[in-house]
């Protein structure tokens, strides 16, 4: 194997565990997202959430999803640390509001 096919494939292998950790990183922010849409949709099916309810909750989900393009926007399509913690701790709010809006007296007849 010549230089330039072992400095290839050297550099092929650093791409690949770089793709997979960020894709790792990602994963747990997308499931997040997932989960919140199915507790939303399974509290207006059961009644829990009214048509309210649900709205407002989509509209704080959409805004959260919003910034976040716009936090890939400006960091070439990555999210840094801290802009995890900080989507992290607004998944973390937004779980609360859906927790306390389903628990509350409000229900659909």
């Amino acid at each position: 194997m010549n230089r330039t096919q072992l400095g290839i494939a050297v550099l092929t292998i650093v791409a690949a565990f770089g793709v997979a950790t960020a894709a790792r990183a990602e994963g747990p922010i997308q499931e997040r997202k997932e989960n919140q849409r199915r507790r939303i949709a399974q509290g207006v099916a059961s009644g829990q959430l009214t048509a309210g309810e649900a709205g407002r909750l989509e509209r704080k989900e959409a805004a959260l999803n919003h910034e976040e393009r716009a936090m890939r926007r400006g960091n070439a399509g990555k999210l840094t640390p801290g802009d995890r913690a900080v989507i992290n701790n607004q998944q973390n709010r937004l779980s609360g509001t859906i927790y306390r809006l389903k628990h509350n007296a409000r229900h659909r007849p």
